[in-house]
């Protein structure tokens, strides 16, 4: 039974890097380094906060990235999230590196301003996630528009091979 239980264990793909509450002053941010070094991984981090400012975002981004935004020099996101008080950031990192998740209380043109904040903030990272896109659905117009289109081809092909045929039988 014990050794059932262990490779179990060792087949989980999900590991929880962050689950605590955090406070980030007013015009500052903290982050979470996620240790991506050798292979890809779906980062799945979310944050809820419980007082203080209601306008905290997420954001991925590269540790040269992290570094630029330490310097207060323009700096490139990968994903990020609306500000709000709580919001999920899910995403697919392809390519092996150093990623840090930032959780930002700067309003939005990045100056200080507002109140602190107290955010409960949970990272993780999932090895076994299929990489690939996510299922999605046309709307309906889009839909109908694919479906007419198809129509119209199919029928002018039968058309088309039918007045050959035709053609064809009358000599």
């Amino acid at each position: 039974m014990i050794p059932l239980a262990l490779i179990l264990l060792a087949a989980a793909t999900r590991l929880e890097l962050v689950d605590e509450v955090l406070r980030i002053p007013a015009g500052d941010w903290r982050y979470v380094e996620l240790g991506l070094k050798q292979q890809a991984a779906f980062v799945a981090a979310d944050f809820e906060v419980q007082s203080g400012s209601q306008l905290v975002k997420l954001e991925l981004m590269r540790r040269e990235d992290l570094d630029r935004l330490r310097a207060d020099r323009p700096n490139g996101v990968i994903a990020v999230t609306a500000p709000a008080a709580s919001g999920q950031l899910l995403y697919h990192v392809r390519v092996p590196g150093d990623y840090v998740v930032v959780i930002d209380n700067r309003n939005t043109n990045g100056n200080a301003g507002g109140q602190a904040a107290v955010a409960r903030l949970r990272v993780a990272l999932d090895f076994g996630a299929r990489p690939g896109p996510q299922v999605t659905r046309l709307s309906p117009q889009r839909q109908f528009t694919v479906i007419l289109i198809s129509f119209a081809v199919f029928f002018g092909i039968v058309t088309y091979s039918a007045r050959r045929l035709l053609r064809g039988i009358r000599r």
